[in-house]
């Protein structure tokens, strides 16, 4: 049975979650994760905080794992402006044998989470590719 981890990345506002959603709607087998879904409280309130941001990529990267040990599909919708972000997720798919994508959005939308456009801006100014060699 194959089965696939899929990274979608973008800057704000782009349309990850959009994409990773109907993604997911695919009735296969496919659940769909995001590190802003940690700060989404139990009435489905999303209360971000900065201080939390490393516990919730670490939580993403679990339940991740948790879904490829489980083989199904997992899509994955993060900014990953850094390659080092890509990395672990990446392992993930090579350790489960998952096959392994990454989508780029590039859409303005406008973001949902109130992201300053100078934040945006830096990180354009960082982004950095991905090469599809590492496969």
């Amino acid at each position: 049975m194959t089965f696939k981890l899929t990274l979608i990345r973008g800057l704000p506002g782009s349309g990850k979650s959009t994409l990773a959603k109907a993604l997911a709607m695919d009735g296969v087998n496919t659940i769909h994760l995001e590190a802003d879904m940690y700060f989404v409280n139990s009435q489905g309130e999303y209360h971000f905080d900065p201080s939390q941001l490393p516990n919730a990529h670490q939580w993403c990267q679990q339940q991740t794992e948790q879904g490829l040990r489980s083989k199904q599909n997992v899509v994955v919708s993060n900014t990953f402006v850094r390659r080092w972000e890509i990395v672990p997720y990446w392992r993930l798919a090579k350790q489960y044998r998952a096959q392994f994508e990454i989508i780029e959005c590039q859409g303005d939308y406008g973001n949902i989470h109130g992201v300053d456009a100078s934040v945006i801006t830096t990180m354009k100014k960082r982004w950095q590719t991905w090469q599809n060699d590492r496969q």
